[in-house]
């Protein structure tokens, strides 16, 4: 399997290391897609990261656009980590998690936001960072702020742990500027785990979407998009899914686009294949439309790329009762359970396999 092949439908940049997806959003006619990118280097950790910058029409062509965000600032000399976007009066803006170690006993995280009239040239806000330090109710992994407008107020999602009780936790934050921000609530959390990461928070009519990665106190993680109420600060599921299982995916991101689409974009294949080849095999997903119907969670190609499915490919094999996903590295995945359809996108050594409408996915890198 030649991992250095171009891949034709899933973006990657021409060099460096690529991975989170960051603020994905819809702006002035094009669909944007940030990333965390290392533009000199094929891994990570060599220099702080950035933000990679592309756009696209329809999905199916990718422009590669001049790096956004980097660090400048004694804020942020040590990255420019994950984030969100958010239009807000014909202006787009960028939160992201701004780091620095001038401290030498420990990296700081905190909120940081940029502003651009045209899509394509930033700059910061000149009293950053906007949020400037975990609240009691968090501990230091404090990242990957998720603004979002609910009902004509603005929130900002927090993705935190609290290490004395084994607690990730999702902070909200409120503003009216998106400035001035005050700490709110915990919006949700789960116990036995170490912190949370890469929150998506949006308004679905009366109900909201929310999605995260919990990493476990093990060191495993688990990527759950929930649906369900939101009121007086608090987030409670009604349906939660594990839309993408995966293996070969991490840090999903949802946005609203302007037709109202929930759209999930995540990294493939994510950090366990960190150092796995000379040449980064990071891409992002084609977008998957999220959909709370009949008591689960649907994850299904966009309309724009859906005469991109198959009904077979070689590296998937139907068995009596499921099939497997045959990587030439590693062990096959196996999944078991009635098939009613199943759709495949292949793109050289990627494949997106679409069980029963979307009900299940897997994301797998076939190296």
């Amino acid at each position: 399997m030649d991992y250095t092949l171009p891949l034709k439908w899933h973006y990657k940049p021409k060099k460096g290391w690529s991975s989170d997806p960051n603020g994905l959003v819809w702006f002035k006619g094009y669909y944007h897609a940030f990333y965390q990118h290392a533009p000199n280097h094929e891994i990570p950790w060599q220099e702080p990261f950035c933000w990679g910058h592309a756009r696209t029409k329809g999905f199916l062509t990718w422009e590669e656009l001049p790096i956004a965000l980097q660090g400048d600032q004694p804020y942020d000399q040590a990255g420019c980590w994950s984030g969100t976007a958010i239009v807000k009066d014909d202006i787009l803006y960028l939160f992201y998690a701004s780091v620095n170690t001038l401290d030498e006993e420990k990296m700081m995280q905190t909120v940081s936001v940029a502003y651009s009239a045209d899509g394509v040239h930033f700059e910061k806000y000149e009293h950053n960072p906007v949020i400037a330090h975990y609240p009691p109710e968090g501990g230091r992994d404090f990242r990957d702020p998720a603004v979002a407008c609910i009902d004509g107020r603005y929130y900002c999602v927090m993705a935190t742990g609290n290490p004395e009780l084994r607690a990730a936790r999702l902070l909200l934050y409120e503003s009216e500027d998106l400035f001035d921000w005050k700490l709110s609530s915990i919006l949700c959390e789960w116990s036995d785990a170490k912190f949370a990461e890469c929150p998506s928070f949006m308004q679905v009519g009366d109900k909201c979407l929310l999605a995260t990665s919990v990493c476990r106190l093990d060191g495993s993680h688990f990527f759950s998009v929930m649906y369900g109420s939101f009121k007086d600060g608090r987030f409670t599921p009604e349906i939660t899914g594990n839309v993408d299982k995966g293996p070969d995916q991490y840090a999903g991101q949802i946005f609203t686009d302007h037709k109202g689409r929930n759209l999930l974009i995540t990294w493939i294949p994510g950090w366990q294949y960190a150092r796995f080849a000379e040449k980064n095999v990071g891409c992002l997903s084609v977008p998957r439309e999220i959909t709370a119907k009949d008591g689960k969670i649907y994850g299904y190609p966009v309309e724009e790329v859906r005469h991109l499915l198959r009904d077979s490919d070689p590296a998937v094999k139907r068995t009596a009762d499921g099939f497997i996903i045959e990587r030439k590295l590693r062990d096959s995945i196996v999944h078991k359970g009635e098939i009613k359809d199943l759709k495949i996108l292949r793109d050289e050594y990627i494949v997106e396999v679409f069980v029963n409408g979307g009900e299940t996915v897997y994301s797998a890198l076939l190296c």
